[in-house]
């Protein structure tokens, strides 16, 4: 169950980092509350999960997913330039955060 909130409070991290870029410096409603809820279920989410799992690993892989999804919105949504050097290196961040899973 930790592993499982985990991933859902890296998935929840990319969402209020998104929107935070989007609230334009908190001046936008709408995306100033997308932050608060994703950053306090992302938070919750991280705490619950490092009450089993070791912060490091709990700290990584919260991360990694967070930051590997927030790169692929905004390359997909925003414009962010893609290259495949790029995409390689998100690739590395998704295999070594799966790697912190099966040496866990």
């Amino acid at each position: 169950m930790a592993w499982i909130l985990l991933v859902l409070s890296g998935i929840m991290e990319a969402v209020w980092a998104t929107a935070l870029g989007k609230s334009d410096g908190f001046t936008k409603l709408t995306p100033t509350l997308v932050f608060i809820g994703g950053l306090t279920l992302s938070m919750a989410g991280l705490a619950y999960a490092m009450r089993t799992l070791p912060v490091g690993t709990s700290y990584a892989v919260w991360v990694g997913i967070g930051a590997v999804l927030t790169v692929a919105y905004a390359m997909v949504f925003d414009g962010e330039s893609a290259s495949p050097l790029k995409i390689l290196m998100l690739l590395g961040i998704v295999g070594c955060v799966i790697g912190l899973k099966v040496l866990h």
